[in-house]
């Protein structure tokens, strides 16, 4: 069987870095994302490592019929479908008193429907190929245990681990694993952009903002994008065949449950 695997948000951070880890182990990958020059640059990447790997697709997430539709693209362009990878997702750094209706909608459209739809466009696509196959979702270590300010956004990661464990009780018959990964302070160009709202919000710099995160971690270093996708290779692989409905917290040491 190819592996083949689809993986949203993948136009930078540890999408991108998601990406490029399956690629290295051998998996032909859709790099799925809402902006088109930036999946195109990731997959561009892949292919100069690794010949006809990838494939680049311009998605909106929360679009149910676009979700669907790119999904089948990719098992027709590469013969099949083995993993699907819902890693899109948005971060509103919001105090409670200050959240709108505007807000709430853009946060769970973005991070709950689309991953519901990614749900639903596999499992579809699997049935469809006559064998199952492995969900990996995105939450976080802000799903796992609240942070103040992120009350919208939590919300949203609470329910993704949520919707991996009912899910991967109602696809567990149809071979269908579902598991998700929660990364902690990672890295990327979300993480900067809330580390800068969260000090802004407080009258203080960048620094204060992150540190605001990064303190506490118990190997003592922020993670980077590949200590993520490290994880999520891992999911994505076969010595995971064996586990469903659990979250992997890959956060450095922050939270212990």
């Amino acid at each position: 069987m190819t592996k083949v695997a689809f993986v949203t948000g993948a136009g930078q951070g540890i999408g991108e870095a998601i990406a490029k880890r399956l690629a290295d182990d051998g998996f032909k990958v859709a790099v799925v994302g809402r902006t088109l020059t930036k999946v195109a640059r990731v997959a561009e990447e892949i292919n100069t490592k690794h010949a006809d790997a990838a494939l680049a697709i311009s998605v909106d997430v929360t679009k149910r019929d676009e979700v669907f539709a790119a999904v089948k693209q990719t098992a027709d362009a590469f013969g099949d479908l083995t993993v699907v990878i819902n890693n899109a997702g948005v971060a509103p750094t919001t105090p409670i008193l200050e959240v709108d209706e505007d807000t709430i909608k853009w946060t769970f459209e973005t991070n709950v429907n689309g991953t519901i739809w990614g749900i639903q466009a596999a499992t579809e696509t699997f049935k469809a190929l006559g064998h199952g196959g492995k969900i990996i979702n995105a939450t976080s270590q802000a799903g796992v245990e609240g942070n103040a300010e992120l009350s919208v956004y939590g919300a949203t990661k609470f329910a993704i681990r949520g919707i991996t464990q009912t899910t991967a009780k109602e696809l567990a018959p149809l071979g269908i694993t579902v598991n998700a990964f929660a990364p902690g302070i990672v890295k990327t160009p979300m993480m900067y952009d809330v580390a800068h709202n969260v000090g802004k919000n407080a009258g203080k710099d960048d620094d204060w903002g992150m540190a605001q995160f990064s303190d506490g971690i118990a190997l003592g270093r922020v993670s980077e994008p590949e200590d993520v996708a490290n994880a999520v290779g891992f999911l994505a692989g076969s010595d995971s065949n064996y586990i469903t409905g659990q979250t992997l917290i890959v956060d450095g040491g922050m939270v212990f449950h």
